[in-house]
């Protein structure tokens, strides 16, 4: 039951750090569902180069900022990639 609810909060926060990062960063237009996997997956981004780095996060409102940030970098990424 623990994993359900695990999964269930990584979409919802994901998709709202998602959607942030997409209202920061125009001309993404990605859609929801695209925007839930980039908040995912910037947020494991994020948290992936603070630790190769040494950094870690104490507060809730800390690991918010960082997922919010690593979404943005991932929305960069793909806006870069599209371009090409």
């Amino acid at each position: 039951m623990g994993l359900i609810i695990g999964i269930l909060i990584a979409v919802v926060v994901g998709g709202i750090v998602g959607w942030l990062a997409s209202l920061l960063v125009k001309g993404t237009g990605s859609g929801i569902g695209l925007d839930i996997l980039i908040g995912i997956g910037g947020s494991i981004l994020a948290s992936v180069l603070l630790r190769l780095f040494g950094i870690q996060i104490a507060s809730a409102l800390g690991s918010l900022i960082v997922m919010f940030l690593g979404a943005v970098l991932l929305l960069l990424i793909v806006k870069m990639i599209r371009k090409a």
